[in-house]
């Protein structure tokens, strides 16, 4: 059963009060005197400084920021990686030097060309080809062609190709391959030279001082089917051969005949088989003669059966 006791309230001792508080005011007197109970309040006032919140850290920008607990470790390279980085940093700077190098070599002043030596020409002078390379003097030796020379002689119709070689530091050396005269063709009072596929090479009075065979024809002959059969025949002939010819006529591509300077005729036929043709041939000549039966005809026409008669 709750109690009916009201509770009392027992005010403190006039002259007992609590001993302040160090921050404390003291006890703020009411108006009216000291008599009396009074009843006292008081509140302590934190310092300023001591109420301003602690200021935060700054913090790091997001990308500085770690998680926490995170440890970083550092792992060494492997060997491996290290030797391939090695590698490519050689193999890169011996390009840079070959590269380096090249360009020199290629621009510089000390490899011009000074010298063209020539050799192989029969038909033309070495003075001819050298005039007709002289654009290319002052050039460096890397930077010239077996193009840029076979261009410039190209006017030189005697030549049918060249081989080039630099000789540095100064030197190109030139080896003229020649077309090869295979006959002469009457023309009014002179006569040409022209090779296998008819090129006009020159011209001369005396037949006798070429040692070729004269084609019948004429100069009106050069280009048609019976010359280029009649040619293609003396182009496969030794030149010991060639050079014991008097003429070479053909009433047809199949029937192409050579005349030798002592008057033995021989029958050569169509122009296939031709290399075969000219051994058996050369063979027939250096067999030795008979003077009781001397041979007017060597006919090769069927080389594997040549008859002499």
């Amino acid at each position: 059963m709750p109690s009916s006791r009201r509770p009392t309230y027992a005010p403190p001792k006039r002259n007992s009060r609590p001993a302040p508080r160090p921050g404390d005011s003291g006890p703020e007197e009411v108006p009216g005197g000291a008599g009396g109970d009074v009843i006292t309040a008081s509140r302590s006032i934190p310092d300023q400084a001591a109420q301003k919140p602690a200021q935060k850290p700054a913090q790091k920008p997001a990308q500085e920021q770690k998680p926490a607990g995170a440890t970083v470790l550092a792992f060494p390279e492997p060997k491996g990686r290290r030797r391939r980085k090695k590698v490519v940093l050689a193999v890169g700077t011996v390009i840079a030097l070959v590269a380096a190098l090249l360009a020199a070599a290629i621009y510089s002043p000390v490899l011009a060309l000074k010298t063209v030596s020539v050799s192989g020409t029969r038909l033309v002078t070495p003075e001819q080809v050298q005039a007709a390379l002289e654009p290319l003097r002052g050039k460096p030796l890397p930077q010239i062609s077996d193009d840029d020379v076979r261009g410039l002689l190209g006017s030189l119709i005697q030549v049918k190709s060249v081989s080039v070689e630099a000789r540095p530091p100064s030197t190109l050396a030139v080896a003229v391959h020649e077309r090869v005269p295979v006959a002469l063709v009457k023309q009014g009072e002179q006569y040409q030279l022209v090779d296998v596929d008819g090129v006009r090479l020159g011209t001369t009075d005396d037949p006798a001082s070429a040692s070729l065979p004269v084609i019948d024809g004429g100069a009106g002959a050069i280009g048609q089917d019976l010359f280029r059969a009649t040619a293609a025949v003396l182009g496969a002939l030794p030149a010991d051969v060639l050079a014991k010819l008097s003429n070479a006529s053909a009433q047809s591509v199949d029937a192409v005949e050579l005349k030798l300077v002592d008057g033995q005729i021989i029958v050569w036929g169509n122009a296939s088989e031709k290399e075969l043709k000219a051994k058996v041939l050369a063979a027939l000549l250096k067999a030795p003669a008979d003077p009781k039966n001397p041979v007017k005809v060597y006919d090769v026409s069927v080389p594997r059966h040549p008859v002499t008669r």
